[in-house]
């Protein structure tokens, strides 16, 4: 009987070992034709009788790119894209070292993402998502297994020391929520992850869900270790299905390699976790309507006292943060220690940012940076202008709640602060773009229209103010006895901002208060 065929090495470069070829199982990719690059990149390793392995990675956020195939070399990954699966062949035949089309040379080296300043998404991109061993490989686990020879309170110490703030809305110190659970008695207490992304141009936490999903699972554990909680819950929305089953798959590894369960790294603590689909909706992302919408209620504000850090998901004592990345910012804290992260940022922001680029934008994508960079940075440097190629008229930062920022005040440094003495909010980081072909009225209405249909009704200034904005609008852009009407939207916006219990209400319409720079 004939010995079977020994598969090939790579002539390209001589390797005696096997390759790794990465395409993108990012939604973004999926839905640009990832998937069938990825079948014809099997389907040319068997056709060809190669020894190589095509592994799905997360994105490294150049989504004009995607597909991205990266072929790994010994000088690196070489990119090639946007790919599609008719080009798969071609590259095959050229190999690495030739001159091809859609050839962009050393990912690591494109001006885009060597500018960055990556601590978050350090490793989305470059390991394979659901092996444990590779998240190892690249600094994974270190934060926990610090963090397991640490006291609680030193635990919560160095989080505070490293400056880390919440990664949306108000931008609050992580610090007081850890302190005031962990001194909370209690049988039972949780950690919440509400990952329903619900800003519009965001997609950070998709991707960490999608690409690096221990890390998250690291974060909460680390959080669970600090506080005393032995049960986690990530809320994801039912728009996420493919962040969904990459969370619920790295679950069932990390129980399987002992980062979650009974006996956490050999520690004897407990930590556990699930993922839960919530049914969709804006308000839903945020606290503690989450918990309400995933029981089966409805997603509407309660009202303070009782405080989750004393009755919070299932009446226990609850730490709930709106953010992926505030979590995943947790345990880079703690890995590298408090003063390597502050070392990033300035004033009171510190750390990184993970920024999303969307919107009339040349190159849209994920980038990371320290606080403090500018909109202008961000839109012409990195993003190249907008994609029709016509002049910037105004940016929306922070989702449909954020203001529209003119160009004038795109020198503005990137934190909490000198955004909110301009009227605006960092948020969870989203840059929509438009050109000057923009009806900054139609987006006015707009925004009132949103609120009124994703409000919860319990409040008046917001059910009904928000309805009364979009009609007022409405005539204004009918000529309508225009001077009075625009005093009507001011005065709505002030009863909005002023009366509203939640930020549906009460964020959307302050950034178009005349007296700040930004306007709606």
């Amino acid at each position: 009987m004939a010995a079977p065929m020994k598969a090939k090495c790579w002539p390209w470069w001589g390797a005696v070992m096997t390759t790794r070829i990465f395409v993108s199982l990012d939604a973004a990719a999926l839905s640009v034709g990832a998937g069938p690059v990825a079948a014809a990149v099997r389907a040319e390793i068997a056709a060809r009788k190669l020894d190589a392995k095509l592994v799905r990675n997360g994105s490294r956020g150049l989504l004009w790119l995607e597909p991205l195939l990266a072929i790994e070399t010994p000088e690196g990954r070489i990119g090639y894209g946007p790919v599609t699966a008719a080009d798969v062949k071609s590259i095959f035949d050229a190999g690495p070292k030739a001159d091809h089309p859609l050839k962009v040379g050393l990912v690591e080296a494109i001006p885009y993402l060597a500018k960055q300043q990556r601590l978050t998404f350090a490793r989305v991109g470059i390991t394979d998502p659901i092996s444990m061993e590779d998240y190892e490989a690249h600094g994974g686990l270190k934060g926990l297994r610090r963090a397991l020879d640490m006291a609680p309170a030193a635990i919560v110490q160095e989080v505070a020391d490293s400056g880390l703030r919440g990664r949306g809305g108000r931008g609050l110190s992580h610090r007081h929520q850890m302190e005031d659970r962990a001194g909370t008695e209690a049988a039972q207490k949780y950690i919440v992850c509400n990952a329903d992304e619900g800003d519009s141009g965001t997609f950070s936490d998709r991707m960490i869900m999608e690409g690096d999903p221990f890390a998250l699972i690291e974060g909460m554990a680390i959080a669970g270790v600090a506080v005393g909680a032995t049960k986690g819950y990530v809320y994801i929305r039912s728009e996420y299905p493919h962040a969904f089953r990459q969370m619920t798959r790295a679950i069932e590894v990390a129980r399987a390699k002992n980062l979650l369960g009974t006996n956490v790294l050999g520690s004897n603590r407990i930590f556990d976790m699930e993922a839960r689909l919530g049914a969709g909706a804006y308000i839903a992302a945020r606290k503690p309507r989450c918990w309400k919408a995933w029981k089966g209620g409805r997603g509407q504000i309660r009202f303070k006292p009782p405080l989750p850090a004393i009755e919070g998901l299932f009446g226990k004592p609850t730490v709930v943060n709106n953010l992926v990345s505030r979590w995943r910012a947790c345990r880079s804290s703690l890995r590298r220690a408090a003063a390597h992260y502050k070392n990033f940022g300035l004033g009171r922001s510190r750390g990184t940012m993970p920024i999303q680029l969307a919107g009339n934008i040349k190159h849209g994508g994920l980038i990371e940076l320290a606080f403090g960079t500018t909109l202008r940075e961000l839109i012409y440097d990195y993003g190249g202008g907008t994609y029709s190629g016509r002049p910037v008229r105004a940016v929306q930062v922070g989702g449909p709640l954020g203001a529209y920022w003119p160009t004038n005040l795109f020198d503005v440094p990137f934190d909490y602060e000198a955004f909110a003495a301009k009227g605006g909010m960092v948020g969870h980081g989203g840059v929509v773009v438009f050109d000057d072909s923009v009806d900054l009225a139609k987006q006015a209405r707009f925004a009132f229209h949103f609120c009124a249909i994703e409000s919860c009704g319990k409040c008046t200034p917001c059910r009904i103010g928000s309805q009364r904005g979009a009609e007022t609008v409405d005539k204004i852009m009918r000529g309508e006895r225009v001077v009075e009407n625009i005093d009507i939207v001011r005065d709505l916006c002030e009863t909005m901002r002023d009366g509203s219990l939640c930020a549906l209400g009460w964020a959307h319409p302050h950034a178009g208060d005349e007296r700040h720079g930004a306007f709606p």
